[in-house]
C-alpha cells in the first residue's frame, strides 16, 4: 500500500509539473508574439522587474532591456521570431528554464533581407503574483543555419491561448 501511494504522489506531481512546462512553454510562445506584433507593453510584462538579458552586453531591469529590444519594435527595423524545443521546470515549481530556435530576418548593407538562425535561452520564475515572466535571456546564432526540424518548430500549431 505505502509503494502505491508513493507511485501515486510521484505520477502527481510529474503531472503538476508538465502542466507548469506547458504553462512556461505558453509564455514563451505569448513573449515572441508581443515582438512579432511589435507591442513594447506586451513584451514589458513578460520580463521580471530584475531580469538580466545578455546579448551584446547585459542589460538590466524592464526599461533597459525595452530599449535594447526597441529596434524589433519600429516599422522598418528587424524582426525576430522563437518558440521554445523544451522546457524543464524545477521541482519547485517556481523556476523554468526554455531553449529553442529563433529567427532573425534583417538587412544586409546593400538592403536585402536576410535570414539568420539561432538558440535562445530564457529562465523563468513564477513571481508571488502567480504570472510567469523571465529573469536571464541569452541567445547564440548558429553560423551553419537552421535544420528543417528547427525551421518547422517556427510555425507549428501551438494551442496557447493569447
Amino acid at each position: 500500500m505505502k509503494n502505491l501511494f508513493i507511485v501515486l504522489l510521484v505520477l502527481g506531481s510529474s503531472s503538476a509539473l508538465a502542466d507548469l512546462a506547458d504553462d512556461v512553454r505558453c509564455r514563451e510562445i505569448g513573449f515572441s508574439r508581443s515582438v512579432e506584433n511589435q507591442d513594447m507593453d506586451a513584451f514589458k510584462s513578460f520580463v521580471d522587474a530584475d531580469a538580466r538579458f545578455v546579448s551584446n552586453r547585459p542589460r538590466r531591469g524592464v526599461e533597459e532591456i525595452a530599449e535594447g529590444w526597441s529596434t524589433f519594435m519600429t516599422e522598418d527595423g528587424p524582426r525576430i521570431k522563437w518558440r521554445p524545443e523544451f522546457v524543464e521546470v524545477l521541482e519547485s515549481g517556481d523556476l523554468a528554464f526554455s531553449v529553442g530556435v529563433y529567427e532573425y530576418i534583417g538587412k544586409n548593407d546593400e538592403g536585402v533581407e536576410t535570414k539568420s538562425y539561432g538558440s535562445f535561452h530564457s529562465t523563468w520564475r513564477l513571481n508571488d503574483d502567480g504570472v510567469w515572466r523571465v529573469v536571464f535571456d541569452a541567445g547564440d546564432p548558429w553560423p551553419k543555419g537552421a535544420t528543417d526540424e528547427e525551421i518547422v518548430l517556427l510555425d507549428q500549431e501551438d494551442n496557447c491561448v493569447d
